[in-house]
C-alpha cells in the first residue's frame, strides 16, 4: 500500500509583513519615498534659478539617497525608521532602574545631587497568583503552559497529516491571541546525579550498585565538562478584562478563570497530538520569568521573596 503524498504548506517567513501596495512597496515605504521626493523637488524648484546645478545636485541627491535608504533598508529585522526611533528612545530612557512600587523619592533641596535619580522598574507582571495566573501591569491576566515536543520527521506521511490536522483544529478553535515561545535554557544534572547515587545505596545487587555509581560519575563529569542545554516550549494564554463596572479584583478573578479554562482546553486539544502539557504553578512561573530576565543566572525553586518570613528550613546542618 502506497503512502499518500506528504502535505506541503508554504508559510511566509514573516507573517506580519505589511501588504504591498505598488511596485513591491508598502504604504510606509511609499510615504517616505513620496515625502523625500517632494522635498527634493521643492528645493530644486525654489533654487534652480539661484544655484548652479552641481550645488543643487550635492544637496538633493544625498537627500534622495537618505530617503531611499530609510524606506528600503533594514537592520536587525526592523526598518531603518523604526530602528532609528528605537535607538532614540533607548538613548533618552533611564539606564538605572530600581524596584520601587511607590516611585523614586525626590532628593531634598539641601542635597546636592550629581546626575539623575534612577527610574522605577516597571515589569510587565505585577503579581503571580497561587494558581499560576500572572496579573499583568496593563490589566490583563496570563498563564504559562509548558508543553513537550514530538518527532515530526520520524512519522509517516499519513501520521504527519493527522498531526497537522489536529494542530490546525486547535489553532482554529482559539478565540484569543496565543503566544508560543520556544527557548533554550541551561540544564543542570546535579539533582539527577544525587538521585542516582542515593538509589545506588539501596540496590539489591552489588553489580547494579556499581553500575549506578559509574553512571552517576559519568553524569557528573558530563555536567561539569559541558555546557548542557535543553529546549523548553511555553504557550502563553492571555485575557484582557473588559472595562465594565465592578471592582478590579473581581474582574481579574474572572479573567483568571477564563485563562485557566483555556489552558485546560489547550491541554485536551494538544493531548490528541501526543503532546504533554503542564500548567506552571506560582513557583514554576516565577522561575520561568526569572530565567527570562536573567538567562545566565541560577534560579533554584523554592526561593523566598525579599519580604517573606522564612519559617522552616530543609536539610540538616552539622
Amino acid at each position: 500500500m502506497n503512502e499518500p503524498e506528504p502535505l506541503v504548506a508554504r508559510i511566509p517567513a514573516n507573517i506580519n509583513a505589511p501588504d504591498k501596495i505598488a511596485y513591491g512597496l508598502n504604504v510606509r515605504q511609499l510615504l517616505i519615498i513620496t515625502l523625500t521626493g517632494g522635498i527634493a523637488a521643492a528645493l530644486y524648484y525654489l533654487f534652480h534659478h539661484l544655484l548652479p546645478i552641481i550645488i543643487l545636485a550635492a544637496i538633493v541627491l544625498p537627500l534622495v539617497a537618505l530617503g531611499l535608504s530609510v524606506a528600503l533598508g533594514r537592520r536587525d529585522g526592523l526598518s531603518l525608521d523604526r530602528f532609528a526611533l528605537a535607538a532614540l528612545l533607548h538613548t533618552r530612557a533611564h539606564k538605572k532602574l530600581v524596584s520601587a512600587l511607590d516611585g523614586v523619592v525626590e532628593a531634598p533641596r539641601w542635597c546636592r545631587l550629581r546626575g539623575k535619580l534612577p527610574a522605577p522598574l516597571r515589569l510587565p507582571v505585577r503579581a503571580i497568583r497561587t494558581d499560576g495566573a500572572l496579573e499583568l501591569t496593563g490589566g490583563g491576566v496570563a498563564v504559562l503552559v509548558e508543553t513537550s515536543t514530538l518527532s515530526f520527521h520520524l512519522r509517516t506521511a499519513s501520521e504527519q497529516a493527522a498531526l497537522v490536522g489536529a494542530f490546525g483544529r486547535w489553532l482554529n478553535s482559539l478565540d484569543a491571541p496565543v503566544q508560543i515561545l520556544a527557548r533554550t535554557r541551561p540544564a543542570d544534572l546535579s539533582d539527577l546525579v544525587d538521585t542516582v547515587e542515593q538509589q545506588a545505596e539501596v540496590l539489591p545487587h552489588a553489580a547494579l550498585a556499581a553500575a549506578a555509581r559509574e553512571h552517576a560519575g559519568y553524569l557528573a563529569e558530563l555536567n561539569s565538562s559541558r555546557e548542557l542545554l535543553m529546549r523548553q516550549v511555553l504557550v502563553v494564554l492571555r485575557d484582557h478584562p473588559t472595562a465594565s463596572r465592578g471592582r478590579r479584583s473581581v474582574r481579574r478573578d474572572a479573567s483568571a478563570a477564563v485563562v485557566l479554562r483555556r489552558a485546560a482546553e489547550a491541554e485536551r486539544s494538544l493531548a490528541a497530538l501526543g503532546v504533554a502539557t503542564r500548567l506552571l504553578d506560582a513557583d514554576a512561573a516565577t522561575q520561568a520569568l526569572a530565567e527570562c530576565l536573567d538567562p545566565s543566572g541560577r534560579h533554584p525553586l523554592g526561593q523566598a521573596l525579599p519580604d517573606e518570613l522564612i519559617t522552616a528550613t530543609t536539610g540538616s546542618t552539622t
